[in-house]
């Protein structure tokens, strides 16, 4: 299993190169980035991040003493703005309230205490929690997605229907333990995943098309 994992990296990592992922200029931005993208495309949430600058509100205890209405506006650009609204303000609410609103507070504890927390909070599932603990906290914990199903299903490496912890597991239990590592195959699933392992899948121009046959 380790060989495959390594052998699908490096067929992805020689056709796109670093990736940089994720995206953001502070480990606060890339949280709530990691709140915002659930259930829409990327671009939406550039942005709603992009307004949340301009009107200075991304900060934590800014959206929290923000009038709602305000925030929701900010907001449109991801969709589901009144639910997604609320998650970002449970999570300002536990960063506050247990971190003095820091994120270097919150990314000196380990992952055994941040991630139990970070499912307690309203609204904050399994994949958005590693999303925070890898990308804004350097943990090294390996994000699963949607595409990282299809991907590794469709080419037999796990059934399709494999749950995500069991998932995370298999990356974890089977690669090197390295944040730089699990961002950049966290990150070259997702573009593999966007751009060709789609529900129609064009595997003629797929950088992983004819493996493992």
């Amino acid at each position: 299993m380790k060989k495959t994992l390594l052998h699908i990296y490096g067929r992805m990592a020689a056709h796109y190169g670093p990736t940089h992922w994720w995206p953001g200029d502070t480990p606060f931005e890339i949280a709530v980035g990691a709140v915002l993208t659930q259930n829409t495309a990327w671009t939406n949430v550039e942005r709603a991040i992009a307004n949340l600058k301009r009107e200075r509100l991304l900060e934590p205890r800014a959206m929290l003493e923000c009038p709602r209405e305000r925030l929701e506006e900010a907001l449109v650009p991801s969709g589901y703005f009144r639910v997604k609204t609320v998650r970002v303000l449970n999570f300002c609410a536990y960063l506050v309230e247990r971190y003095d609103g820091a994120m270097a507070n919150m990314a000196r504890q380990p992952i055994e205490t941040l991630r139990p927390e970070l499912l307690e909070v309203n609204g904050i599932g399994p994949e958005t929690a590693d999303d925070i603990l890898l990308y804004a906290c350097d943990k090294p914990v390996f994000v699963v997605d949607a595409y990282t199903r299809r991907i590794f299903g469709r080419h037999g490496v796990v059934s399709e229907q494999i749950g995500y912890e069991d998932l995370r597991a298999t990356f974890e239990r089977n690669l090197h333990k390295n944040v730089h590592l699990f961002k950049e195959y966290h990150g070259l699933i997702v573009w593999t995943g966007k751009d060709f392992c789609r529900r129609t899948p064009k595997c003629e121009a797929c950088p992983l098309g004819g493996l493992l046959k």
